[in-house]
This record gives structure tokens, C-alpha cells and sequence, in this order.
């Protein structure tokens, strides 16, 4: 994997859990390709920035993590402060791309404990650490560790407060490739999962408490801490403000960036990794043919551009809620690429790319009040998010005829902008199990299950109000559903039939 601080077909994982549909109190009526979401500087001289999180304490600060050990603090009226919130630094084993200080808590009473939760890989042998920094006493207690020697990649390092009190951590498979330790579908290590402890108490001789309701608490061999499992690199995960829900996104191996979405209070689900990456069978994988995989919610190719998933929060808050609101938003490390995903009601989930972020983002923070906040790796950016209503300025409807394992696509193409398009590439992403067998009026490349279908030189331009139509045949193994979202030119279009 290229992304710094992150790490033949097959059918799709049996028996999946069912996917969660949250009540939509405040679902935007804005269709998805009418969001653009944009971003404003608002301060730099970070060095390289792995978190950011706000204090539910009045003061309206962000606190942001520095992979080297050190907690910044900003504030909208004054920037950064120079001098830090915290220093662990000399605790902190920051070698290689993916280790340092990794990721922040804050627990409902901050106002009052002034309490932190950091996670970190710790000197000297790059151990995953979990530990509370106590800010008025400056002293830092380590919680609990996973040894984490072999490899220096796929630490994880999200650390967030569930709606039940409860602390959740993420960590990786334990590096290097194709999961060599086995260790997303073992439950006897910390490796490849999501924990839930209780740091509102001590269980002796253990620092903290394990929840009763701990999917394997009471599991021979297993570590009761575990709440999810079957993860690879699950770098940022959030907890939808609203209903409580589970979004992960969980790093790829090189195929497939994924993101998950858990109906709330649900654990033990197996992800698949690395039975399986995203929805595709992984060749060599750890399989038990008895296992129930939990899939994706949404995929995406690294062909896109993308290397590394960047998992966002549910946007929940006030001055975008007519436009954005009960949307989810995410982000690819490389491609930057601003993913929005929505709950359609029927099961399934609208899908868009809205814009662009700042290069290198390494996490998507909100503040108090749910207004959203990135920080970049290089050159060390805090960037607020704005999003805007932008009609697309271009339409696709789509009419299929499907057939045994086979599957034609007519997509008629309306530019719906008011200047021409002179050359244009529609873009568009392909069902797991579809191939193309033929195009016409168009020049088609598939790599992947990702799709440019280039204009021909007699329908090259296209006048406001003027439609080209164009199609292809396609192979499948089950699946024969049309593209789901599509670009023109870079721009979302609007879809229609």
C-alpha cells in the first residue's frame, strides 16, 4: 500500500449479516450529485497531523495529534497555539510511515477529568498502545498493549466513544501483506479488530473493565475485549450522532477500499478479511466455510486513483443539515476524492463523488456542534468543510436488459449545463462480476470494475440540452444491475432512469 500513516472474480461473501437501514429524521432532500463539498484552510505549521477531535467543554477548540507524540490545540479565534496540549514524545515509536501517535478521545466528563485517550505505537518495539493521559498532572497510563513487532504498517489507531460509554479502538492485521499472521479471523489476538472496554472502571488486575455483553467475553481462547473482527487496516471509524450505527473504513490490500456500516449495539460480526477484500474472494485468504461474513456497504477500486480509504463521520450538524445532513462522508488518502453515501430506504445506499479534499488527508474531525474538520499529512493543513448545492450539469439514464449471464446498457448522456462539452469521458463503476464484452459510440477501457467510456469522434461534442447515447455488453456472474453513479469530465452527473 503507497499511502502513508495507512497500509478472477469470485462470488460475494455467503450469509452476510443484513445491512442496517437508520431512520432518516434528517435525511437531506438534496439528491447526492447536487452536494459539492469544499474546503478552507485555516491553518498550517502542523507536522504531520494523524487526528482531530473537540472538547465538549465550551471553549470550541479542536485538539489535533501529530505522529511524532504531540496533541495541538486550535481555536477559530486565535489558530494554533504554539506551545502543545500534551508531549509524549518520548514514549511514542515514530519509525517507519505508519507508526506514531495515531489517534484521541476525549470521555463525556473532559470538562471535568480533563482526561485524554491516546493511541500510539509505543518505544521500543512499536507495541499499539492504549493509554490515558491525565492533562493535570501531565502523567500518561498505559491501558493496554498489542505487540506489534513484525511489521510497522496496518496499526489502526481510531479511538472513539461509543452512545453506550464504552471506548472503541481500532487495530490492524499487523502488517505486511495478505494478513500473514492469519490474524483478522483469529479471536485470539488483538490484531485485524475493533475493542470495546469500559475506562470508567477498573476490573483487577486489568486496567479497565470488559462489558458483560462483549460478543466473546466468556469465549475460551478468545480476547473478550473484541467487538468486531475480520478487519485489515480499519484506520478511521465513526458512530453515526443520530442512531447510534457503526461506520468503519477499513483500509484494502490493492483492490478494493471498503467501508462498512453495523446497525448499533451489534459486535462480533466477521468483516471477512482476508477471506475476502471488499466483496471479492482474496486469493490465499483464511476461509472457513462455516463463517458468516458481514459485507461492505460500498467498494471502491484503486483505479480510481484512490490507495487509501479515509473513513469520515455521518454529518449531523447545523449549518449544512439542509443540504448534507444524514449524509456519510469519507475520502481517499490519494485520489482525495470526497465519497458521500446515503441510505436510499430500500436496503441499499445512494452513492455520489461530491469534490475534492486537500491532498493527503489523513482524518475527518467534527466539532461539538458536528460541523467537519480535516487535517492533511503533508504539509500539515486543518481545513474546515463547506458543502453547497451545485446542480450537475449533466444527466445519465440508463435502460438494461438482462439475460442468463449476460447483460446490455443503452446510457443516454444530456448535457443539462448551459455550455457545451467539446471531449468528454463518462466514468462509471461496474457491479463484482461484470466484464465487457463490447461497446458502441463510444471507446471503452475497463480496469478493474471501473469503467472510462471515451466519446467517438462523430459525438465528441454536446450542446446544452443535447444527448448522446451510448452502451456496451457486458458478461456476469449474478449481478446484472447498472452503474450506480457516474462522471462526466470529473463532474458528477445526475441520474435518471
Amino acid at each position: 500500500m503507497s499511502a502513508l500513516l495507512l497500509g478472477t472474480l469470485a462470488p460475494s461473501p455467503a450469509a452476510a449479516a443484513p445491512t442496517p437501514t437508520p431512520a432518516a429524521t434528517d435525511a437531506a432532500p438534496v439528491p447526492l450529485p447536487s452536494l459539492r463539498a469544499t474546503t478552507t484552510q485555516v491553518a498550517s505549521g502542523l507536522r504531520r497531523p494523524t487526528a482531530v477531535t473537540a472538547p465538549d467543554d465550551g471553549t470550541d477548540r479542536l485538539f489535533i495529534t501529530e505522529k511524532s507524540g504531540r496533541v495541538r490545540v486550535y481555536h477559530p479565534d486565535t489558530g494554533l497555539a504554539p506551545a502543545p496540549l500534551a508531549d509524549i514524545t518520548s514514549a511514542v515509536d515514530e519509525s517507519g510511515n505508519e507508526r506514531g501517535l495515531l489517534g484521541i478521545a476525549l470521555p463525556p466528563d473532559f470538562a471535568d477529568s480533563q482526561d485524554l485517550y491516546l493511541a500510539y505505537t509505543a518505544l521500543p518495539d512499536g507495541a499499539v498502545t492504549l493509554a490515558r493521559y491525565r492533562l493535570d498532572e501531565a502523567r500518561l497510563e498505559p491501558l493496554l498493549a498489542q505487540p506489534h513487532a513484525e511489521y510497522s504498517n496496518h496499526n489502526g489507531g481510531q479511538l472513539a466513544f461509543g452512545p453506550d460509554g464504552n471506548l472503541y479502538w481500532s487495530i490492524g492485521d499487523g502488517g505486511g501483506s495478505g494478513d500473514p499472521f492469519d490474524a483478522g479471523q483469529r479471536l485470539d489476538t488483538l490484531l485485524g479488530k475493533i475493542m470495546r472496554i469500559d475506562v470508567r472502571r477498573a476490573c483487577a488486575p486489568l486496567a479497565y473493565c470488559v462489558p458483560d455483553d462483549n460478543p466473546f467475553a466468556g469465549t475460551p481462547g478468545a480476547r473478550a475485549e473484541i467487538w468486531q473482527y475480520g478487519l485489515r487496516n480499519p484506520w478511521r471509524f465513526s458512530f453515526d450522532r443520530a442512531d447510534g450505527s457503526l461506520w468503519i473504513g477499513d483500509v484494502g490490500q490493492g483492490r478494493w477500499e471498503e467501508i462498512d456500516h453495523l446497525a448499533p449495539g451489534r459486535g462480533g460480526l466477521n468483516l471477512g478479511w482476508s477471506c475476502y477484500e471488499g466483496l471479492e474472494r482474496f486469493e490465499g485468504g483464511d476461509c472457513d466455510p462455516d463463517a458468516r461474513y458481514t459485507e461492505p456497504v460500498f467498494t471502491y477500486s484503486p483505479y480510481t486513483g484512490g490507495c487509501s480509504v479515509i473513513g469520515g463521520h455521518v454529518y449531523r450538524g447545523r449549518d449544512y443539515a439542509d443540504l448534507a445532513g444524514g449524509t456519510y462522508i469519507a475520502t481517499d488518502y490519494c485520489s482525495s476524492t470526497v465519497w458521500a453515501l446515503r441510505p436510499d430506504g430500500r436496503g441499499g445506499y445512494e452513492q455520489a463523488e461530491i469534490g475534492k479534499m486537500p491532498t493527503q488527508v489523513t482524518s475527518i474531525g467534527t466539532t461539538v456542534d458536528g460541523e467537519f474538520y480535516v487535517v492533511n499529512d503533508l504539509p500539515g493543513g486543518l481545513h474546515r468543510v463547506s458543502f453547497q448545492r451545485e446542480e450537475p450539469t449533466c444527466r445519465v439514464d440508463r435502460a438494461v436488459t438482462a439475460w442468463g449471464t449476460g447483460t446490455t446498457v443503452d446510457l443516454t448522456v444530456t448535457n443539462t449545463g448551459g455550455t457545451p462539452v467539446n471531449g468528454w469521458t463518462l466514468a462509471f463503476p461496474l457491479s463484482l462480476g461484470q466484464t465487457v464484452v463490447s461497446d458502441w459510440n463510444t471507446t471503452l477501457t475497463q480496469g478493474s470494475n471501473t469503467v472510462s467510456a471515451v466519446n467517438a469522434p462523430h459525438n465528441a461534442t454536446l450542446a446544452p440540452g443535447a444527448s448522446v447515447t451510448l452502451g456496451y455488453l457486458a458478461e456476469h456472474t449474478g449481478d446484472a444491475s447498472p452503474p450506480p453513479r457516474f462522471t462526466l469530465n470529473g463532474d458528477a452527473c445526475a441520474i435518471g432512469s
